[in-house]
C-alpha cells in the first residue's frame, strides 16, 4: 500500500464513513482491537504486562479508550492517563471511555501540576501508549499536549505511538516542537508519507500497518486520484 497524505487519510475516512456507510465507532473499533494485538506482540510474555496510555480529546484518544478495554480484558494492567478536561471528550471517543468507565477501568485527569510530573508515574509501566494527538496534527504541540509529549519521552520507558508519534508532521516528516519518540508505530490503513522522509524513523521506531476494516481498493481509489 502506498504511504498516505493527511489529506488522503481524511478522504478515505470520510469515504468509508459516508460512502461505504461504515460507522466511525467500528472504524475505532477496529484500530483499537488491532492496535492492541500489535502492543501485546511488543510487550511479550516475560514482562509484567502493566501498561500506561496518555490520552487527547481527540479519535487517536478514543483509539487509546479502545486499546485500554482490549489491553485489560486480556490480562493488562492499565491505567489511562487524559491529558484534557472530560468535556472536551465527544463523539467515538466519549462513547469508548465511557465504555472503560462503566467497566471501571483505572482512568486519570493529572492536574497541571501531576503533568509537569508525570514521567515519574510513566517511568512504573512497561510500556506507555502514545494516543495525545493522530495525523491531523501540524505545527509545533504547545500546552498539555507539549507537556505530555515531554513528559512521555523523559519516562525512560519503551512507547509506542498509535497511528503516529504525537508532534511528528503527517507529510512533511519533521517535528516543529516537541515529539514522542516511539520504539513502535501502529499506523492505520497504510504507512503516512512523513515516515519516509530522513530522520523520521528517529520518532517512529519501526512502523507496523494496522488494518481498521477499509477495503485496500478503496484506499487504491483515493491514492489515485490525488495523483492525477
Amino acid at each position: 500500500m502506498d504511504s498516505l497524505t493527511r489529506d488522503e487519510v481524511r478522504a478515505v475516512d470520510a469515504a468509508a464513513i459516508q460512502g461505504l456507510g461504515i460507522p466511525g465507532l467500528i472504524l475505532m473499533e477496529n484500530a483499537g482491537r488491532n492496535c492492541a494485538d500489535a502492543i501485546e506482540e511488543f510487550i511479550g510474555s516475560e514482562n509484567e504486562r502493566k501498561v500506561a496510555i496518555v490520552a487527547g480529546p481527540g479519535n487517536n484518544g478514543g483509539d487509546g479508550y479502545v486499546i485500554a478495554r482490549h489491553l485489560a480484558m486480556r490480562g493488562f494492567e492499565v491505567v489511562t492517563f487524559i491529558i484534557c478536561p472530560i468535556e472536551k471528550i465527544s463523539g467515538g471517543a466519549e462513547v469508548n471511555l465511557r465504555a472503560i468507565s462503566v467497566l471501571r477501568h483505572d482512568i486519570r485527569f493529572p492536574t497541571s501540576q501531576e503533568l509537569s510530573g508525570l514521567s515519574a508515574s510513566l517511568g512504573e509501566f512497561d510500556v506507555v501508549i502514545d494516543a495525545v494527538g493522530g495525523t491531523g496534527i501540524s505545527g509545533a504541540l504547545r500546552g498539555g499536549a507539549a507537556m505530555a509529549v515531554e513528559q512521555i519521552n523523559a519516562a525512560g520507558r519503551p512507547v509506542v505511538a498509535v497511528d503516529i508519534p504525537t508532534g511528528l508532521d503527517c507529510d512533511t516528516g519533521r517535528a516543529d516542537g516537541p515529539a514522542v519518540r516511539a520504539d513502535l508505530t501502529v499506523t492505520f490503513v497504510a504507512p503516512k508519507v512523513g515516515f519516509d522522509v530522513d530522520g523520521a524513523q528517529e520518532f517512529t521506531g519501526k512502523v507496523v500497518v494496522a488494518d481498521i476494516g477499509v477495503p485496500a481498493e478503496l484506499v487504491r481509489a483515493i491514492s489515485a486520484e490525488f495523483d492525477k
